[in-house]
This record gives structure tokens, C-alpha cells and sequence, in this order.
């Protein structure tokens, strides 16, 4: 998917880059949505694996927030590939209330986790200021990544922790 786009996400596709046959992935896969809620449920696991890493490596909670936070932007080969993965699993969620489900879940979990790591950097911002500063981190940190999958140029991996910072100092967060 992070190579040709969500269209060409077949299971035809996954087969040949695995090198098996079509029934091979059929017998595990029974169509493409058991496929990309599968594949979905996978890059959900690894997210959290390395979040839950950084959060435990971090020395302080804002150390922790902005790793956490940073590790989900296009900084890398790796976390621009996620990015383009990403963006087509919300692609195929529109309109499929079974994808846009399962990503609402994940998402909510998502926000619950920066929530929780804001309220420890920053004791002192009460209900709404910790709902204000997740949704607005979360969504430039995901957006910059989204653009950054495509337009390296403009949003290379120093202008996106350039804006990270940025938005962790708005909000006392730095």
C-alpha cells in the first residue's frame, strides 16, 4: 500500500510480494477487508509496542510526549511509509463503517494516551486546556506527517520538529 497506493491493495498484490499464491492469502484473508482490518490491527500493535518503548526510555513525562508525539511524524524512510499506510487506511474507511470504526477505536485510544501524557507534563491545565492541546497535537503531528509522506521538500523531518516544538511551547509543554 505504501508503495502504489490503496487502489492497488489486492489480494493478488499481497500474494505476489510474498512470493505465494492467491489461495494461500484467501485461505487466511477471505477478501480485501479481512485483509486491511488485519493489516490495520498490525500497524496498530507495532505503533503501541514502540510508543509504550519511548514512553518507558523517556527520563521525564514532556520527554515522553514528545517522543511519542514525534515518532508518528514523517521524519524517516520508515515513519514516511507508515504515513502514506496510514492515510490509506483512513482513504478506505470512508464510506466502510466497519474500517471507520475500528479507526475511531484506535484513534481514541491514541488521544487518551497524549491526554494522559499531558496531564502528567503539566499538571496545572485543567479538562478543556488538555482536550484543546491533544486534539490540536495530534492533528498537526498526523497532518505534518500526511503531507510530509508526499512532499518531502516542504515538510522535511527538521521543519516537522521544528513545528513540534513549537506546539509543545504554546502550550507550556516544552
Amino acid at each position: 500500500m505504501a508503495l502504489k497506493g490503496i487502489e492497488h491493495l489486492t489480494i493478488r498484490a499481497v500474494a505476489a510480494e510474498a512470493g505465494c499464491t492467491t489461495g494461500l492469502v484467501m485461505h487466511r484473508f477471505p477478501g480485501r477487508r479481512a485483509l486491511l482490518v488485519h493489516a490495520r490491527d498490525l500497524l496498530h500493535a507495532r505503533t503501541r509496542a514502540r510508543v509504550e518503548r519511548l514512553e518507558a526510555e523517556a527520563p521525564t513525562p514532556r520527554a515522553a510526549l514528545r517522543a511519542v508525539l514525534a515518532q508518528g511524524m514523517a521524519l524517516t524512510e520508515d515513519s514516511s511509509q507508515e504515513a502514506l499506510v496510514w492515510v490509506g487506511f483512513l482513504a478506505a474507511a470512508v464510506g466502510d463503517e466497519e474500517l471507520a470504526a475500528l479507526h475511531r477505536r484506535n484513534n481514541r485510544a491514541w488521544r487518551d494516551r497524549v491526554a494522559r501524557l499531558v496531564r502528567e507534563s503539566a499538571p496545572g491545565l485543567d479538562g478543556p486546556e488538555v482536550d484543546t492541546a491533544v486534539l490540536a497535537l495530534t492533528g498537526a503531528t498526523e497532518g505534518a506527517a500526511q503531507l510530509a509522506s508526499v512532499d518531502p521538500d516542504s515538510y522535511s523531518a527538521a521543519t516537522q520538529e521544528a513545528m513540534l516544538d513549537a506546539m509543545l511551547d504554546a502550550f507550556g509543554l516544552a
